[in-house]
C-alpha cells in the first residue's frame, strides 16, 4: 500500500506535542495538582530509582567475553577442505548438446515458431507453411 492512501495517523511528522492549553485557570490548577501527586507516588514507589538504574545501564560499556572450545572437542581447524580443482564453490552444469542423427535441423513455422525437422519432406512442408 502506498503512502498517499494511508490516513493522517501514519504521518512521521508532527509527533511532538505543543504547549498544553487549558479551558480555564481552574482546570490548569487541577492538572498541576494531579501531576504533583503522580510524581510523589512514583517517588514513594521507587520508580525514580528504576529510571536512574536504566539510564546508568544504557550508558555503561558493553560486556565483552571470549568463547572457548569445550574440553574434549576440537576447533575444526585441523580438517582440510577437499580440493576438487574447480574455481567456484559448485560445478557449473554442462550445456546439453544433441548427439543423435534423427533431427536434421530446426525450421521456422508460423509466427516464428521453431519446430524440429526430421526429414527432407518435412523441411519442404514447413517451407510451404503446411502442417
Amino acid at each position: 500500500m502506498t503512502m498517499h492512501l494511508e490516513g493522517p495517523w501514519l504521518s512521521t511528522t508532527g509527533k511532538r506535542k505543543g504547549k498544553m492549553k487549558f479551558k480555564s485557570a481552574e482546570q490548569k490548577r487541577e492538572y498541576e495538582r494531579l501531576d504533583r501527586e503522580w510524581k510523589e507516588l512514583l517517588k514513594r514507589q521507587g520508580a525514580e530509582l528504576e529510571a536512574k538504574k536504566q539510564s546508568r545501564a544504557m550508558k555503561a560499556a558493553p560486556l565483552t567475553y571470549k568463547l572457548s572450545t569445550p574440553v574434549g572437542r576440537s576447533t575444526g581447524h585441523d580438517v582440510k577442505s577437499l580440493d576438487t580443482g574447480h574455481l567456484g564453490a559448485v560445478r557449473t552444469k554442462e550445456i546439453p548438446q544433441y548427439t543423435g542423427t534423427k533431427i536434421i535441423g530446426i525450421g521456422t513455422m508460423h509466427k516464428s515458431n521453431a519446430v524440429p525437422v526430421f526429414s527432407d519432406e518435412q523441411a519442404v512442408d514447413i517451407s510451404r507453411m503446411r502442417r
